[in-house]
């Protein structure tokens, strides 16, 4: 689960009630896609849409771009879709389109927003309007002449100096497959091998999020210092089988134990010296498979959990919320109604019963604020997505789920690592649980460090905040990747 549209450990924002709501970010451009009749447009109207659209909303003092494709497909029907690439989100379809003359109207039931707009006389631009939560936005549509370019530099392109092999590999304990992809040096040998396991969220092999692609450029600088890789799609996502929802992390960890006895069938796999790098939630689910094998020989933590959920999810809360200007008073109202929530789910195991003491909380906190014009208002539909969300067996395991049980028993050498930015995971504390892991179990090989001005995804980053993510053209810093190479090297690849 993530609120953000980032696959990452969940920021819950369970109110958005004061000023500044921070609803937006999470669910207003996440791109939505219609397709109607073209010949029925052109003959209704004579208005040619088809092409590129750009324009832009100001959102807390943040310009996000909206960019609307046009095109005509192969049964003669016009396919219009929405993306946002400052936040790399696409394909949510919307409900309803209206063209009328110079008129057009979208709606979006999904995400509770709406665009109406005036077409110009020569159809070069839309000047319109987007509402959502009790709020509006002047939204400009222009015509563009080139399709909207993101910058990725770090993108590995082909040819690539090592072998590159798609796989599939089974997981005896659901009873599916799952679809990755291993990266092996060019030359003959038996090489060590890392499996990459990605964050919370539904993710394919690239860790794919906000724009970029972080486990296809980690795999390439990985593999080029003598690594081989193995990433693969999570259940449910991609060419993987089983169904990520209503899985839990224990199930996942089924998944990563399912890679590494793939790799122990390798014959181009040195199998005395398989490990992982987990990332965010990742950072979880490999030391849950440690402590339950003596196989591993290495562990790579990136923004892991070190605290129990609970406590991430409040910490997590609060500093995204602070980055994006929310003030105290709204801060500590939406604390004390995040504690309470949690405090049900922890005391009530009926699902129907939890639901129905969360949407009453809800419902009596947006009442509290009906009176300010300023607040954002939940419609029933989010109140019943939030509920969901938040009663979801995922969420209930996350929100009790103890790392330090875990990290105790891990006795391989370990890294871990996180950013003095990440307002996911918060580095100090986080790494601090860690090392007390280790010294607690006993694990002497083990370095902990803060990377400094750098956010949950190893960027270079100014605040740290979620909604830097996809307008960072850097998708892993180059003091990141070399850290876990040198480690790699002394403690992996050279022994």
């Amino acid at each position: 689960m993530s609120v953000w549209p980032l696959g990452r450990l969940p920021h819950t924002k369970i109110n958005s009630m004061k000023k500044k709501p921070t609803i937006f970010k999470s669910i207003l451009l996440t791109i939505f896609a219609i397709v109607l009749p073209a010949m029925m447009l052109a003959q209704d109207t004579g208005v040619d849409l088809r092409g590129a659209w750009m324009g832009s909303i100001k959102v807390q003092g943040t310009d996000l771009r909206l960019v609307m494709q046009v095109s005509i497909n192969e049964t003669d029907s016009m396919t219009v879709t929405f993306d946002s690439p400052d936040q790399g989100a696409k394909g949510i379809p919307t409900s309803k389109v209206i063209l009328r003359n110079d008129s057009i109207l979208i709606t979006s039931k999904k995400i509770g927003g709406t665009f109406t707009g005036k077409i110009n006389a020569d159809h070069t631009s839309i000047p319109g309007l987007w509402k959502q939560g009790g709020m509006s936005f002047p939204l400009i549509f222009n015509r563009q002449e080139r399709p909207v370019i993101v910058n990725r530099p770090q993108e590995p392109k082909p040819p690539f100096p090592y072998r590159s092999e798609d796989v599939s590999f089974k997981n005896a304990t659901g009873g599916f497959a799952l679809a990755g992809t291993l990266t092996v040096p060019d030359q003959a040998g038996r090489y060590p091998a890392a499996i990459l396991i990605s964050g919370s969220g539904p993710q394919n092999r690239d860790e794919e999020l906000a724009g970029h692609k972080p486990f296809l450029v980690l795999a390439d600088y990985l593999t080029r210092q003598g690594m081989a890789v193995l990433r693969y799609d999570d259940r449910g996502v991609g060419r993987s089988g089983g169904s990520f929802n209503n899985s839990t992390t224990t199930d996942f960890a089924t998944d990563a134990e399912a890679a590494v006895n793939f790799l122990k069938q390798r014959k181009d796999i040195d199998t005395t010296r398989i490990g992982f790098i987990g990332h965010s939630e990742g950072g979880t689910v490999a030391p849950i498979v440690a402590s339950q094998r003596s196989d591993l020989a290495f562990m790579i933590l990136m923004a892991a959990p070190g605290l129990p959920g609970e406590q991430i999810l409040i910490m997590q809360s609060e500093l995204i919320s602070k980055a994006e200007g929310i003030d105290e008073k709204t801060i500590k109202t939406n604390e004390k109604l995040s504690r309470n929530i949690y405090s049900v789910l922890k005391k009530t195991r009926d699902n129907e019963k939890a639901e129905q003491k969360i949407k009453a909380m809800f419902i009596a906190a947006d009442k509290k604020n009906a009176s300010d014009t300023a607040s954002h208002h939940m419609t029933v539909e989010q109140i019943s997505a939030q509920v969901k969300t938040l009663t979801s067996p995922w969420f209930r395991s996350f929100l009790i789920l103890d790392p330090e049980e875990f990290l105790s028993k891990v006795k391989c050498p370990l890294l871990a690592i996180n950013g003095s930015l990440d307002l996911q995971v918060p580095s100090r504390e986080n790494l601090q649980a860690i090392e007390k892991a280790m010294i607690f179990g006993g694990n002497a090989n083990y370095m902990v460090e803060e990377l400094p001005g750098l956010n949950h995804l190893f960027q270079t980053a100014v605040t740290g905040s979620p909604t830097e993510y996809a307008k960072i053209e850097e998708t892993i810093s180059l003091a990141a990747l070399e850290i876990i190479g040198s480690w790699l090297k002394k403690n992996v690849v050279d022994q």
